[in-house]
């Protein structure tokens, strides 16, 4: 009996051991899989060589990796955005400024000097110097780079008094991708026919690959002589300058009743001076036609009247 008991007492001390052993196992083996499948920490980060992704063995990034990242990518998408959006966009610019200045001609000279600078040209000029019957003026056509038309527009504004300025902006950015489609498909269609050229297996096939071709080149280079215009136009801004001397620039349209009645009026004084003017010219004309005209008729009665008498 005291065996039996011994047995059954080693036997269950035993079992009590491997419950508690097996429970101990189960424990740590549960809390080794939630640390390696949970957020990792940071000493471990830091050595386990993440890289730009932010994330550790299990994939998870911790809250502040993931709020920079989101934070650093928002602001490099912002900025390519931005920079395509600028490139892809064409924009034609044109305008118009009209200035009263002392001396129109050293303005005019001055106003190439200030394009000159801006890395523009000069496609028109000219100059009309002051005479005893019409005062100095200059007209100019001046091409400015898009990027310092704003710039230049600033400093001519500084060659005297403004009397309007007048810009506008045309966007041909569909017109510029249709040319560069439209290029890039006739330039493939050109290369495949030189290809087919070298294979031709007969004089007829020859002929019509070569008839082809020379209609797609002149295609091609009509194309591209239109795409190099067009981005002419969009590179440098057409703005046309016109230099008067003082008193001599037109004044404004009427805009109500009152002023629209001088108007007619200072045009009708105008129009009868005119007329008065003409009529000084002609008077000298008409003075001497009459005489003739009189001296004629005088001749033509005397020589009724001889023949009467006869």
């Amino acid at each position: 009996m005291r065996r039996r008991t011994a047995r059954l007492l080693a036997i269950t001390t035993a079992a009590v051991l491997s419950a508690v052993l097996l429970a101990a196992c189960t424990s740590n083996a549960s809390s080794d899989s939630s640390g390696t499948t949970g957020l990792v920490s940071p000493d471990f980060q830091g050595s386990s060589g993440q890289g730009s992704s932010g994330q550790g063995e299990s994939g998870q990034v911790s809250p502040d990796q993931g709020a920079a990242d989101a934070a650093a990518g928002s602001d490099a998408i912002e900025g390519v955005t931005s920079d395509v959006q600028a490139s892809d966009r064409s924009v034609i610019t044109t305008g118009s400024v009209s200035i009263t200045v002392t001396d129109p001609i050293d303005a005019a000279q001055a106003a190439v000097t200030l394009t000159e600078q801006a890395g523009g040209r000069i496609d028109s000029r000219n100059e009309t110097p002051a005479t005893d019957n019409q005062p100095a003026s200059a007209s100019l056509t001046l091409r400015i780079p898009a990027d310092a038309l704003d710039r230049t527009v600033t400093d001519l504004k500084e060659l005297g008094t403004v009397n309007f300025v007048s810009l506008n902006a045309a966007d041909v950015t569909q017109q510029s991708q249709d040319l560069d489609a439209r290029i890039t498909s006739l330039q493939t269609s050109t290369d495949r026919l030189i290809a087919l050229m070298t294979e031709a297996a007969s004089t007829t096939d020859l002929i019509a690959i070569e008839s082809a071709l020379s209609t797609r080149q002149s295609e091609l280079e009509s194309l591209q002589s239109q795409r190099t215009s067009l981005s002419d136009q969009i590179d440098f801004s057409t703005l046309s300058l016109e230099l008067y001397s003082e008193g001599t620039v037109a004044p404004s349209s009427p805009d109500n009743f009152f002023t629209g009645l001088v108007t007619g009026w200072n045009s009708l004084v105008a129009a009868l001076g005119g007329l008065l003017v003409g009529l000084g010219v002609a008077l000298p004309w008409l003075v001497t036609i009459g005489v003739l005209a009189g001296i004629v008729v005088l001749i033509v009665r005397l020589s009724i009247r001889k023949r009467k008498a006869a």
